[in-house]
C-alpha cells in the first residue's frame, strides 16, 4: 500500500476531520520527486534493514527505484523467526493476539486507532501528516518497541519529527506468516506497556493500542504471492 494512501486511510483518515484541510491534495504535494530513489537508500544503521538495501544495490536500486527480491526459502523464514524470538526473550515469551473481532459498516475504527490519528495532529495544533518526509531512513527511526520485523524488506517509509510531531509510517514485507508477525508486535507492545486490540476490517488484520498519548497501529495482510505485508503506524508523545 502506498504511504500516501495510508495517510488518507483509517485511522489516519480522521486527520481530515481534525485538521480541516484537504489531506489528499496535501499528501500528493508532499511527495518528494526523488522518492523512488530515496526508497533505495542504504540503511547502515540497522543490520536487518541494511541487508535489504544491499539487495537493492544488487538489482541496480540506487537510481532505478527497484526493491530487493525477498528470500522466501525455509532457511530465510527460520532465520527471521529466530531473530524475532531473540528480540522478545525467547519463543516462550511470544504472546498471540487471539481471534480478531470483526468490524463492519461504520464501526471501522477502534479507540486506539482513533487516538493514533488524533495524536498525529493534536500536539501544538500541528498537522503532522502534512509534514512527513518520504525516505526509507524513517524505518530505522521507529520507536524501540516497534521495529521493522527482523529481516523484512522495507517497501516505503515516511515520518516527521518537526515541532511536537513524532509520526512514523512504514510498509514492509516478509515471508513469515501473518499470525507470527502480529504475535511479535503483540508481545513487543505488551512488554512496553501498551494495550492491544485485534480486529479485522476492510480485508486487513489490525492490531492497535495506546499508552498515554502514544499509539501504534499495525495493518497486516497476506499477499497472493505468499508474502506478509505490514503497514506500521506509530505516534509517540
Amino acid at each position: 500500500m502506498r504511504l500516501s494512501l495510508i495517510l488518507a486511510a483509517a485511522p489516519l483518515a480522521l486527520l481530515a476531520a481534525c485538521s480541516g484541510g484537504d489531506d489528499a491534495a496535501d499528501q500528493d504535494a508532499a511527495i518528494d520527486p526523488a522518492t523512488g530513489e530515496a526508497l533505495s537508500e542504504d540503511l547502515a544503521s540497522d543490520p536487518d534493514l541494511a541487508r535489504g538495501s544491499e539487495g537493492n544495490a544488487a538489482l541496480g536500486g540506487s537510481g532505478s527505484g527497484s526493491l530487493p527480491r525477498i528470500d522466501t526459502s525455509p532457511e530465510a523464514i527460520e532465520a527471521a523467526r529466530d531473530r524475532a524470538y531473540e528480540m522478545i526473550g525467547g519463543e516462550d515469551a511470544l504472546r498471540r493476539p487471539g481471534q480478531p473481532r470483526e468490524l463492519a459498516g461504520t464501526d471501522n475504527v477502534t479507540a486506539a486507532m482513533r487516538q493514533a490519528a488524533q495524536a498525529a495532529v493534536e500536539p501544538g495544533g500541528q498537522d503532522c501528516a502534512a509534514r512527513v518526509g518520504y525516505t526509507t531512513a524513517w524505518a530505522a527511526k521507529l520507536p524501540g518497541a516497534f521495529p521493522v520485523y527482523p529481516r523484512a524488506s522495507t517497501q516505503e517509509a515516511a515520518g516527521t519529527d518537526e515541532g511536537a510531531c513524532n509520526l512514523r509510517i512504514v510498509t514492509f514485507r516478509t515471508p513469515v506468516p501473518l499470525d507470527e508477525v502480529l504475535a511479535f508486535y503483540t508481545t513487543r507492545a505488551q512488554a512496553a506497556g501498551f494495550g492491544s486490540e485485534y480486529v479485522r476490517a476492510s480485508g486487513d488484520n489490525i492490531l492497535s493500542g495506546t499508552k498515554g498519548r502514544s499509539a501504534y497501529v499495525v495493518y497486516g495482510r497476506r499477499l497472493p504471492e505468499g508474502l506478509t505485508e505490514i503497514d506500521l503506524v506509530t505516534s509517540m508523545q
